[in-house]
């Protein structure tokens, strides 16, 4: 009779997924954002206050997360995104690098506001040694409308934090089903759900809490950066802005940022970086005084070619490559927090 319950036993277990028997643990990390925000009513899905609801609300109002994995919450700000400084993101970045550092989380959801989220992702991608997944989420409407899409975004992200196969895909985005690097994804629109995007396709997508993967980051990233958030000391990076071109310019942005105590300007220039003729001498001499000039591209696709445009070898710029101005301001006061050489920054663009 033993042998045969034993026999039983057995038999029931290979027909038991392993995830039964032992949970991962995954770590909600809230900032705020519309994720967390609350209309006036049930058809106001554009029109809301962000940073409203706390983290244990969040978790509560999708119980079935509780099946995915053993899901904790931090309430680590209640900001909306567009307000975050880096006070906020080396916040942000300290708090989930003391989660990683922790053998009993297996892995990290942040929530957080769709406007900058881009950027945190990017910045913790570059600054916090660990191969657990880090997956941030936001939602493109709030809790309080119709068909809010942040419950199954928080879901799905909480899945894939607790997928074994996220483990060494650096810090991702998970929206809308879709998987994407940090470094690549941009929201490309501000009124529907599908509103971010790579130039370079999303790693993954998501299905019914299971990940499916079709590709890796081919750049640097989390193990393998040279920049970690452990160096960085006090509540501020070197100064980065970013200037818009078009055509009728002016110096005097950048003159100001240069007097703000710019560090590096992100010149965002129309198609290939470009800079106007009557900008250059400007940009010249802020060079030459030793704010770092970079040339991003206002164009959302393809990349900033070196040396075409402009002669970035005789003056001493740094291009972008394929970042974004906002992306690019990121790398940009990271690379400042080691060096002020512009090859040794150029490199660093290639690299990451």
């Amino acid at each position: 009779m033993k042998k045969t319950f034993t026999t039983l036993a057995l038999s029931l277990s290979l027909l038991i997924p392993i995830s039964s028997f032992a949970k991962n643990n995954v770590v909600v990390v809230a900032t705020g954002g519309t994720i967390a925000g609350a209309g006036a009513s049930s058809t106001n899905s554009a029109t809301y206050t962000a940073a409203k609801v706390p983290v244990d609300d969040l978790l509560n109002a999708v119980p079935q997360i509780q099946n995915l994995a053993n899901v904790t919450g931090v309430q680590a700000l209640q900001i909306a995104s567009e307000s975050i400084t880096d006070k906020e993101l080396l916040s942000i970045a300290r708090q989930v690098n003391d989660l990683v550092k922790k053998p009993s989380v297996n892995g990290v959801v942040i929530t957080h506001g769709t406007d900058t989220v881009e950027e945190t992702a990017f910045f913790l991608s570059l600054v916090i040694k660990t191969d657990k997944p880090i997956v941030l989420v936001a939602s493109m409407r709030p809790p309080s409308a119709l068909s809010a899409d942040g419950p199954l975004n928080l879901y799905s992200a909480v899945a894939l934090a607790a997928s074994d196969s996220a483990k060494g895909k650096g810090v991702m985005i998970l929206m809308n089903d879709g998987i994407f690097a940090a470094r690549d994804v941009t929201k490309s629109i501000n009124i529907h759900t599908n509103a971010f995007t790579s130039q370079w396709g999303a790693l993954g997508t998501l299905v019914e809490g299971k990940p499916y993967w079709f590709r890796n980051v081919a750049k640097r990233f989390n193990n393998a950066s040279e920049f970690n958030i452990e160096n960085i000391k006090g509540d501020a990076l070197p100064l980065v802005q970013i200037v818009y071109g078009s055509t009728n310019m002016l110096p005097d942005a950048y003159l100001a940022y240069q007097k703000a105590g710019a560090k590096a300007i992100i010149h965002a220039g129309t198609g290939n970086g470009s800079v106007a003729k009557y900008i250059v001498p400007t940009l010249n001499q802020l060079q030459a005084d030793g704010v770092q000039i970079i040339r991003s591209s206002r164009v959302p696709h393809g990349f900033v070619l070196r040396n075409a445009e402009q002669p970035d070898d005789k003056y001493g710029w740094v291009v972008a490559h394929d970042l974004n101005p906002q992306k690019a301001k990121i790398l940009a006061a990271l690379a400042l927090t080691k060096t002020k050489d512009a090859k040794e920054i150029q490199r660093m663009f290639w690299e990451y």
